[in-house]
């Protein structure tokens, strides 16, 4: 099975012989972003640590489009929008409602936890678990709800 960095290399080599300029730029941007982590740490990502980039990369892209929209730059948000499009390909499948509230429910009782002070323990189990396949504000946002009920 081949690497998560590998299948996006590959990805961006299809895109090169496709002529698909939009989704190639994205895809040197992830590419770029995983190579400054390895020049400046000296080491070589794994799957976890590249579908950590791949997080931090959406959750920029969706700040930025909030940030676009509430500026009247349509035109903005509509690019960072399929960039978007372009980073989820590479995450996992995404959880549905179900099993978010699932996973959550599973970790507020392994953890023990009774109030929203306890919030970090639940959020430190979840994230190995969902990382990449949840937008984790949602997530934080649902287990403060369990919490304070």
């Amino acid at each position: 099975m081949e690497s998560l960095k590998q299948r996006i290399t590959d990805d961006m080599k299809a895109c090169m012989r496709a002529k698909e300029k939009e989704r190639l730029g994205t895809i040197r941007l992830i590419l770029a972003a995983i190579k400054q982590i390895e020049v400046d740490e000296r080491i070589e990502l794994d799957d976890a640590r590249v579908l950590t980039v791949l997080d931090k990369m959406l959750k920029q892209r969706r700040e930025s489009i909030k940030q676009y929209r509430d500026a009247s730059r349509e035109d903005l948000a509509v690019i960072e929008e399929a960039e978007v499009v372009v980073i989820q390909d590479f995450l996992p499948q995404a959880l549905t409602e179900q099993e978010i509230d699932a996973l959550i429910a599973a970790a507020i009782a392994e953890s023990e936890a009774s109030s929203v002070k306890d919030m970090g323990k639940v959020m430190a189990l979840l994230k190995p678990k969902m990382q990449g396949c949840a937008d984790m504000a949602v997530v934080g946002a649902k287990i403060k709800v369990a919490l304070s009920v």
